[in-house]
């Protein structure tokens, strides 16, 4: 496995796969990798010859209050995992080497499907994550692009983004992955205490239970409010509970697939998940 720091350097090391019309995978992460990136890696390799893994902390997508000086950096323990599950490539540049010195004049944003869910609490962040995915896309140049559902609303600009600028890239959503007790992985797992640990799986549960009810002809709006009170109950600060569209239209009662989304603090940490509810006719 390869490391590369530079744009250059990257596309040196791509330059014979490209020549030879080699299908290339691409997964963009800012590292401290878990089970659910190295799932992501997996699904690459069974559909591409070469798969690039880009590791950078992007500063334009944290807000003010937000910790990107405290994000973990874990480069070398990430490289190790990668290897192990096949990666050929991993891309892991300075902010320099992606922004330059020179001040970013171009923005990059994706309206309506940002402006609520995590887009409403972290202004700025959706059109910081569209400049960097559009670089790295520019940069790495793959045929497919893999992202996995737990940020599912971030999936969904990256589509729209693909969409609506012509990139000639696929995207592929690759399932949850969760821990035994059901809890989303996630990066910002480790920051949970563990009393809070042990209490944060109750989203997924809620979740599950409410797409039962769902399905026992409760309404949508009363299942929101169940939702909502037993995670407060639990000991969660509710951000959101909200349903949407596979799209992210907003959807007044349970007539067609739909897509339910919590986020929520359990002490420091914020949570969120999402569970797809097939409509049964």
């Amino acid at each position: 496995m390869k490391t590369e720091t530079t744009i250059q350097g990257l596309s040196a090391s791509l330059s014979p796969a490209r020549s030879a019309r080699k299908i290339i995978g691409f997964i963009p992460t800012m590292g401290n990798l878990h089970e659910g990136h190295l799932n992501l890696v997996r699904a690459a390799r069974k559909l591409c010859d070469v798969v690039v893994v880009s590791i950078f902390v992007n500063p334009i997508q944290f807000g003010p209050n937000e910790d990107f000086d405290n994000y973990p950096r874990t480069l070398e323990h990430d490289s190790h995992l990668l290897a192990e599950v096949g990666c050929d490539i991993v891309f892991a540049p300075s902010v320099e080497q992606m922004y330059g010195k020179q001040p970013r004049l171009t923005n990059i944003s994706v309206s309506d499907i940002t402006n609520d869910l995590c887009g409403l609490q972290r202004p700025g962040h959706f059109d910081g994550v569209a400049v960097v995915v559009t670089k790295l896309f520019n940069i790495v140049q793959p045929n497919f692009a893999f992202f996995g559902q737990k940020d599912y609303q971030q999936l969904a600009v990256i589509k729209q983004l693909v969409q609506d600028l012509s990139m000639p890239i696929e995207v592929i959503a690759v399932p949850i992955a969760r821990a035994e007790d059901g809890l989303a992985l996630s990066s910002r797992n480790g920051y949970l205490s563990e009393q809070d640990r042990a209490t944060a799986p109750t989203i997924y549960a809620t979740l599950q239970a409410a797409e039962k009810q769902l399905h026992d002809g409760l309404e949508l709006d009363v299942v929101l409010t169940n939702i909502r009170q037993i995670l407060t109950e639990a000991g969660f600060e509710v951000d959101y509970v909200e349903a949407r569209t596979p799209t992210l239209q907003k959807i007044g009662q349970f007539d067609q697939d739909i897509v339910l989304f919590v986020a929520a603090k359990l002490g420091k940490t914020r949570l969120i998940d999402n569970l797809q509810v097939k409509h049964s006719t």
